[in-house]
């Protein structure tokens, strides 16, 4: 009864239970329904292959895949006080807190870091949606006072990842204040004459609209993007008429002037560097030539 209790009966039983797939192994795109396999979605900067719907991806891939070799030297950012108002809703916001920083680890909703694209050293910022919707609060501002004075002490371009559900209301007028406090720093990037590129990426709304993520020199937006400071329900009910189909995504933007351009995920890095050359006047390394003498023909040589 041994042999069969404790090998027989587990073997049948291990072939008639089903095993148990990660919930995450396979990702479903939003617009088509497709199912995606999670490790080739990863490789692919997280955007579905067939579709061409742009995910969200985090802060630290986004860095890894924009950046030469991925290598970005991170930039310590200031402590600031971490629960002013002593906030509670339904939970306590030093609870909340603690919760995004497990599970992003990050300290707050931006990641600020030097790096090189095709060679041109940079200053960049990444807004990261998975931290608390990347609202801003004083953490987030003094992140980008912070890049944007290394920007100016290193003489370096600031490019500017923006993704975020707007201020945090946990913080009340303290996160309203950064928006003064980011528009003062980007015109600091300005006036020592340093381009800063932002792009704009799903959802970039509320107050940050109102601030850094629209003082750019150039503004790219990704693909579908949605863009704009109030959302378009409280849009339609405060003039009381149906918005135009596509209504703040980033094509319907670019079609009329809020954005310069909307460009792939994938051709971002390459797109930024040209931008980038351009506006600091970088000239493109020289092509090498072979300038040694050729040998002359032997005939050539008599004749001579």
């Amino acid at each position: 009864m041994n042999w069969i209790t404790n090998y027989v009966r587990p073997k049948i039983t291990s072939l008639l239970t089903r095993s148990e797939v990660p919930e995450n192994l396979w990702i479903k795109c939003p617009e088509t329904g497709e199912m995606v396999f999670h490790k080739d979605l990863e490789a692919n900067q997280w955007v579905i292959p067939t579709s061409g719907h742009h995910m969200r991806i985090s802060a630290r891939e986004r860095l890894r895949h924009f950046l030469d070799d991925g290598a970005v030297h991170a930039i310590e950012l200031k402590k600031v006080a971490v629960d002013p108002l002593k906030f509670r809703d339904e939970r306590r916001y030093t609870d909340r807190l603690k919760d995004s920083r497990a599970k992003t680890g990050m300290e707050d909703s931006i990641l600020v870091g030097t790096g090189t694209i095709e060679g041109l050293p940079i200053v960049a910022a990444v807004q990261d949606f998975s931290f608390m919707g990347g609202s801003l609060g004083l953490a987030a501002g003094e992140a980008i006072v912070t890049a944007a004075e290394t920007a100016v002490a290193e003489h370096r371009p600031l490019v500017l990842f923006a993704g975020s559900g707007g201020a945090r209301m946990q913080e009340g007028i303290l996160s309203l204040m950064q928006l003064p406090r980011t528009t003062v720093a980007v015109e600091m990037v300005k006036e020592a004459k340093l381009p800063y590129i932002v792009v704009l990426t799903n959802p970039t709304t509320g107050g940050v609209t109102a601030s850094y993520a629209m003082l750019g020199d150039v503004h790219i937006a990704e693909p579908g993007a949605l863009i704009g400071f109030a959302g378009q329900r409280v849009i339609e009910q405060t003039i009381r008429e149906k918005l135009p189909e596509g209504f703040q995504r980033a094509e319907y933007l670019m079609e009329h002037g809020m954005v310069d351009m909307v460009v792939h995920r994938h051709q971002l890095k390459s797109t930024i560097a040209t931008l980038l050359k351009l506006l600091t006047k970088t000239a493109a390394p020289p092509v090498a030539v072979d300038t040694a003498p050729s040998e002359m023909p032997v005939e050539a040589t008599e004749a001579a």
